[in-house]
């Protein structure tokens, strides 16, 4: 697990050490601070380290990366249980918000090339 310090390749995701459905990597982006944790076995282990660090839950969102996909819609998918916050409009493990949404794509595309 660890918190990206520097803008990464996607193919260096394919080093991860928590790898899934071929291969799949897990992530927690922080919208406010603009952060992006990945490679955790679990969401809440992303979130976890990041709320350690300072971020608001309400900032956080869970998202899987597919780095072999070469397309942003097929390389991030918005799906974790971290998601579903009814007090904040959500209510399914997708990121409802298109403004929310824009704003993972924009950080993601910062930190994961």
């Amino acid at each position: 697990m660890k918190i990206l310090d520097e803008p990464i390749e996607k193919s260096r995701l394919l080093n991860a050490e928590e790898l899934y459905e071929g291969p799949m990597v897990k992530g927690v982006v922080d919208v406010q601070k603009r952060l992006v944790a990945v490679d955790g076995n679990m969401y809440a282990d992303l979130e976890r380290m990041l709320l350690a660090t300072g971020s608001n839950q309400t900032d956080l969102w869970g998202v899987n990366f597919y780095p072999e996909e070469d397309d942003m819609v097929d390389f991030l998918e918005f799906d974790s249980m971290i998601n579903i916050r009814p007090r904040q409009g959500n209510r399914s493990r997708s990121v409802d918000d298109p403004e929310i949404q824009q704003q993972i794509i924009e950080i993601v595309k910062q930190w994961i090339q």
